[in-house]
């Protein structure tokens, strides 16, 4: 088999495909661009002749106190006197009612709005730079890098201003050196509820009472742990809000008049406690304003605003503290905390005229700075708010000369100008580059075409022996170093994303012009024009079923609505297609057997491949198998997940941890039926090994099948009963119980090591007996029986020794060298057990332990899903393999081992099924993040490795698909022993099923097969992504464009990636098969090996 050309091609293949995708979306993904600039107190200046240094008026606090409790959502901070049975979420934080209610001048409540995406990172950096985020950021989360533009933090650094800091140790990697004094706590952890909060509470109030500070900042996390481990409705979070009620309480005891204590959320949390998305539930966090002197002038009125949003706390903290606004920011100084102008009396600070002044100058500054800087702000947007500047400044410079009353229009004029302002800069700060995007789009879409002509010509490039790879490389490397070149002699610099562009592009369109050349009729010596392959761009061959259903598919990928009812589609399209192969064999009158013909009895006509029992049986294991996929694809849906916008749904119950369940009969009832589960995915796994023969032997792949399979379920297992185990249930075996959440996983971990290292070192899982042996041993004991120790049948003993190929050894033999002596029974000499699916065997295996490993980093109750993923995989297999048996009866087969479109589609439509399946949305929130924690519940200390395990928990579909598709080629060779396939490559009349064997014996059709199967399953991922990229291409100014279709985006080219690598992998595995059995050949034989 010619492995190197098939695996260069395919990796080829999955790097245009890539740097496609890396150019699109470097073009669609900008970060805005960041102004670096400082604002100064000489920027700050009252209106009149003589400049007046701001920050030395007298400020209206000197000291602040700053408690984030962080995924404080609004409706945990709100107070319900008429609920009796409260949530545990409801009605715990007494004090802020009792404050709010008692001291109305003193104190405010609001609900306090977050700009998505909705994680702690952003959100720190939205309310201390006071700018907005770009839907970028949320890759920054777990990789938090310093802040670089103006902030809060800075500015008060600038001013002399101690800022200490306790809590979430991201601040101390957003703002390094800045703080006067900081207590970091890890926060990545979010199983632990205590460790940030109750380092804090060691030293908040102590700190308090001493002098040697003027901000301080407590980051709580226990809250947000909570709703992520147990969700709000927990006995935990009621827990956790009593703790945070406290510490409120106690704080506001220790405050002085003159500082001002802020307690907010950073954002909320859906009903089970994620966040990162833009729904009313996770944006709504709580605001909460004291002070132990009067700040506003009376209880709320309608002057108050319902909401506040999380900018508009920059503006109002910094000129509440007396510095500086920082330069980028887009917030509105919230009003009533400043006095009216009327009220003359009020203790110090600036009015709400002058404070609406000073933040509408600064706002204006920003936006003639960013304008000049950038060139994306609409030139009719950027007029316009220019007048209105203009209008406003002129009337409230004459208002103050002229020493008169302002009009009442006046503030609301200014509020409106930076109403305006933030708007226009939300509106287009999605700063797109044509120019990548166009060329990314150019190259994806050359890269479908590619994979598809590839596909057709697979033979044809096989057959040229790696000559055209070669040529492939030095054109793609020439391309790219003549653009480098360029690049540096015009403009001093190489960009290396339009190198990869040109390597890219120039390497696809040499391939189509060898295509071309492959593809031009060739000339016989009679004279007459043989075309080497036939016409396949054509619509007869393009608008067939099997390519119909996922075209339509990527059609709808331009609709918001079918985005976001994809689960559900995609598993109606894959029962249509699954539908469409007994009807296409039914049309064609392959389903039944053919009624009787006496011109065939005769001898007349050619009788048919195939008996009629076999056709009954093909026909038989079709429709069942059939039976069995529509049952596990429609219980499949009982374990989807729900967007926000799918109001009416309801979360499979399934998706909740078993630690998160308070009912213990039915967390018994999940744990049994996720135990039963796996018992039964691994009893099928070893069964089917074990009923082909493959289980004999004493190699790594059987070790790997008997022993570390049941043991890595064993470890599993027992994971579970310890996860699901609570807290303060055996106080005595806490310690032991800690001890087995790290140990239980990690040995997990390394057993799945192990076993898929001992899969790919030795992945022959055959089993010689040689007859002589027998011989030697049979005068002295009874004929010995070799059967698999699990209980093989006799007659699938014969089907399976696969004695045919040492019978052609024999006569390629002169001498005869491997009979030894006559034959017995006219039995081989040799007799081989599992050689028949020697390639699928180890395939299958790797497979397996990588779904239980997979599995290991999903909630319990998705062994379910992973038991149905099984056996949909397993029905996919028997279906293909049963429908070319049944395609051969009348000569519908086309020969060779090329796999059609339609299982293919299937197999690749099965995938996105089953991410819906596992609990998977293509949604930021929808993430499982508590993936990145098991076998580590103490965290990490780096961020590699926990976006590795989510990511694998995240496309653990897509894995186990791409990394099986090899099992698409051998499975109808694995089911030959059902009924001869005299049509088939290599195969002789009358001769005994051989099975995988038949490959061994046409390598350039072995690989031709392989490489097809392979640009088929990467076409269709690749046309997905395809998809995906015009939609969000086409429609980057649409409403939803940042909820629904880049996310779409970020998760299909995800997919795809790993989809890639893995299907490499499988690939890979198969040539290592390869290796192993030629090297097995040349031991066993070695003047026969081949």
């Amino acid at each position: 088999m010619k492995g190197l050309p098939v695996l260069s091609l395919l990796l080829w293949m999955c790097a245009v495909y890539l740097v496609g995708i890396y150019l699109f979306v470097g073009g669609f993904l900008l970060v805005r661009l960041e102004v670096n600039r400082t604002s100064t107190c000489g920027d700050v200046l009252e209106p009149g002749e003589e400049p007046v240094d701001f920050c030395r008026a007298q400020p209206r606090f000197r000291r602040a106190v700053i408690l984030i409790i962080d995924a404080l959502k609004i409706d945990f901070a709100r107070f319900d006197p008429s609920k009796t049975a409260p949530r545990p979420y409801e009605n715990k934080l007494t004090v802020l009612e009792e404050i709010v209610s008692s001291r109305p001048s003193q104190s405010r409540l609001y609900p306090f709005r977050a700009d998505p995406p909705t994680t702690t990172m952003q959100r720190i950096k939205g309310f201390t730079t006071g700018s907005l985020p770009t839907f970028v950021d949320v890759g920054n989360n777990f990789a938090s890098s310093a802040i670089l533009e103006d902030n809060l933090i800075h500015q008060l650094g600038q001013m002399g201003k101690r800022v200490v800091f306790m809590g979430d140790d991201t601040w101390e990697s957003l703002f390094p050196k800045k703080f006067y004094r900081s207590l970091p706590f890890p926060s990545f952890n979010v199983k632990d509820l205590h460790t940030v909060d109750n380092g804090i509470l060691q030293h908040l109030y102590t700190t308090m009472v001493g002098g040697d500070w003027d901000v301080l900042v407590a980051h709580f996390l226990g809250v947000d742990h909570c709703g992520h481990r147990f969700g709000p409705d927990h006995p935990a979070m009621a827990d956790k809000l009593t703790q945070m009620n406290g510490v409120i309480r106690s704080v506001i005891d220790r405050l002085q008049n003159d500082t001002l204590l802020v307690v907010m959320g950073d954002h909320g949390m859906t009903d089970t406690g994620d966040h990162g998305g833009e729904s009313q539930k996770e944006t709504d966090a709580a605001l909460f304003l004291y002070s132990p002197s009067p700040i506003f002038p009376g209880p709320p009125s309608q002057n108050d605003p319902d909401v506040v949003p999380q900018t508009d706390l920059v503006p109002t903290l910094a000129l509440l503290l007396g510095i500086p606004i920082p330069y980028s920011s887009v917030g509105q100084v919230l009003l009533p905390l400043f006095r009216p102008r009327e009220a003359e009396d009020a203790v110090g600070g600036l009015s709400q005229l002058e404070a609406l002044w000073i933040n509408v100058k600064q706002v204006n500054r920003f936006l003639e700075t960013y304008s000049g800087m950038a060139k994306d702000i609409a030139p009719e947007s950027l007029s316009q708010l220019k007048d209105e500047f203009a209008h406003i400044s002129s009337e409230y410079l004459s208002t103050v000369r002229e020493a008169r009353s302002p009009s009442p229009q006046l503030a609301s004029s200014l509020q409106a100008y930076l109403t305006s302002v933030r708007d226009t800069c939300r509106a287009t700060w999605a700063r797109f580059n044509p120019l990548k995007m166009a060329a990314g789009l150019a190259i994806l879409a050359f890269a479908c075409l590619m994979c598809f002509v590839l596909s057709e010509l697979s033979l044809a490039l096989i057959k040229e022996n790696g000559a055209g790879l070669k040529a492939l490389a030095v054109v793609a490397l020439t391309a790219g170093i003549s653009v480098a070149a360029a690049q540096l002699f015009t403009q001093g610099y190489i960009e290396a994303t339009w190198c990869l562009a040109a390597s890219a592009f120039s390497s696809e369109l040499f391939f189509f012009w060898t295509a071309r050349r492959l593809n031009t009729p060739a000339v016989s010596k009679n004279g007459t024009k043989a075309p080497k392959c036939v016409r396949w761009l054509t619509p007869r061959r393009l608008l067939v079923p099997p390519l119909v259903v996922p075209l339509l598919r990527c059609v709808s990928l331009l609709s918001d609505s079918y985005v976001i009812a994809e689960g559900r589609v995609v598993t109606f399209l894959v029962f249509s297609l699954a539908l469409y192969i007994p009807i296409h064999l039914n049309w064609d009158g392959l389903l039944l057997p053919p009624s009787h013909d006496p011109l065939k009895t005769a001898g007349l006509l050619p009788s048919p491949a195939l008996s009629p029992s076999t056709v009954r049986k093909e026909s038989s294991t079709l429709l069942a198998c059939f039976g069995l996929f529509i049952c596990s694809m429609y219980l499949s849906l009982s374990f989807h997940g729900c967007r926000e916008e799918q109001g009416f749904c309801q979360p499979s119950p399934f998706l909740s941890p078993l630690s998160r369940l308070q009912d213990s009969q039915i967390k018994n009832l999940h744990y049994i039926l996720s135990i039963v589960s796996l018992g039964i995915f691994t009893y099928l796994l070893r069964q089917c090994l074990c009923h082909y023969g493959n289980l004999n032997s004493s190699g790594g792949t059987v070790f790997t099948a008997r022993w570390i399979l049941p043991l890595l379920s064993v470890c599993l297992g027992l994971h579970w009963a310890v996860s699901a185990t609570p807290e303060d249930s055996f106080r005595n075996l806490a310690e032991l119980l800690r001890l087995a959440q790290l140990a239980l996983p990690r040995a997990a971990f390394c057993l799945l090591g192990l076993g898929l290292c001992l899969i790919w070192l030795d992945p022959l899982t055959v089993f010689v007996k040689t007859r002589a042996a027998a011989s030697a041993r049979s005068s002295h004991l009874p004929p010995p029986r070799y059967r698999a120790s699990t209980g093989i049948s006799p007659q699938a003993e014969l089907h399976h020794l696969i004695p045919q190929i040492y019978q052609r050894m024999r006569r390629s033999l002169e001498d005869g060298e491997l009979s030894g002596g006559s034959e017995v029974d006219n039995r081989p000499a040799v007799e081989a057990y599992g050689l028949g699916t020697v390639y699928s065997a180890p395939v299958l295996l790797f497979c397996g332990m990588l779904g239980i490993g997979l599995l290991l980093l999903h909630p319990e109750g998705m062994a379910v899903s992973f038991l149905l993923l099984l056996l949909e995989m397993g029905a996919v297999l028997y279906i293909h393999a049963s429908s070319v048996t049944l395609s051969g009866l009348n000569g519908a087969y086309s020969g060779g081992f090329n796999v059609p479109w339609t299982p293919v589609v299937l197999w690749s439509l099965a995938a996105t099924q089953f991410f819906h399946a596992t609990g998977h949305l293509p949604t930021f929130p929808s993430i499982q993040w508590s993936a990145a924690f098991v076998g580590f519940p103490n965290g990490h200390t780096g961020t590699a490795l926990p976006a590795s395990l989510v990511t694998l928990n995240t496309f653990a579909s897509h894995i186990l698909f791409a990394v099986s598709c090899p099992l698409l080629l051998f499975w109808p060779l694995v089911c030959e022993a059902r009924g001869s396939r005299g049509g088939r490559a290599g195969g002789e009349e009358g001769e005994d099923a051989v099975m995988e064997m038949r490959l061994r014996e046409n390598p350039q059709q072995f690989s031709s097969a392989l490489l097809q199967l392979s640009t088929r399953y990467l076409f269709i991922l690749g046309a997905q992504v395809f998809s995906s990229v015009c939609a969000a291409a086409i429609l980057r100014r649409h409403l939803m464009v940042w909820k629904v279709f880049a996310p779409k985006l970020m998760f299909e080219a995800s997919g795809f990636l790993m989809s890639s690598m893995f299907l490499l992998i499988g690939v890979t595995l198969v040539l290592r098969v390869d290796v192993a059995v030629g090297h097995w050949f040349k031991r066993l034989v070695p003047d026969a090996s081949r």
